[in-house]
């Protein structure tokens, strides 16, 4: 009886070390993604599925919100070419009351809010994070909010 009591402390104490250590491995792919956009590294193009969500939430004026959706390679283009302008204004983003909650086994939300430099206001922002078989994680959906109005242009017409 001690012995099936044993295994089962050691099975549940096992599994528990199993998920905090995904969930510090999501929270430390997170921290990564903020180092290498924050440096614009070509690399970040490569922390996001081929498949992602990608959602920008455009935050109007007067407070309400438009979602605007869009494909992975089209993202990353647009990231690309936004790089260079962000690099020759040293712009980055901090980001705080970071929380990483688990969704499905090796799926984790990564929730926060963004902060650009040079602005006193937040924004929300999450990203799915999701292992692959191979180990790599990758973002597989990502909302981020912005005041940046432009982005209307690409909303869906209801």
């Amino acid at each position: 009886m001690k012995k099936i009591l044993s295994l089962i402390i050691v099975f549940a104490g096992v599994s528990l070390s199993v998920f905090a250590d995904n969930k510090e491995k999501a929270a430390e792919f997170f921290n990564n993604y903020v180092k290498a956009a924050n440096s614009y590294s070509p690399t970040v193009a490569d922390m996001y599925s081929p498949k992602a969500r990608i959602i920008r939430q455009v935050v109007k004026p007067d407070g309400s919100t438009v979602d605007v959706e869009t494909n992975t390679s089209t993202y990353i283009t647009q990231m690309k070419i936004g790089q260079a302008g962000a690099k020759l204004r040293h712009y980055t983003n901090s980001y705080t009351n970071i929380e990483v909650s688990k969704i499905s086994d090796n799926k984790y939300k990564v929730s926060s809010l963004r902060q650009p430099s040079g602005e006193t206001y937040k924004l929300k922002t999450y990203m799915i994070v999701e292992q692959q078989s191979t180990g790599k994680w990758l973002i597989v959906e990502e909302l981020m909010q912005t005041k940046e109005q432009i982005f209307l242009k690409y909303a869906k017409k209801g």
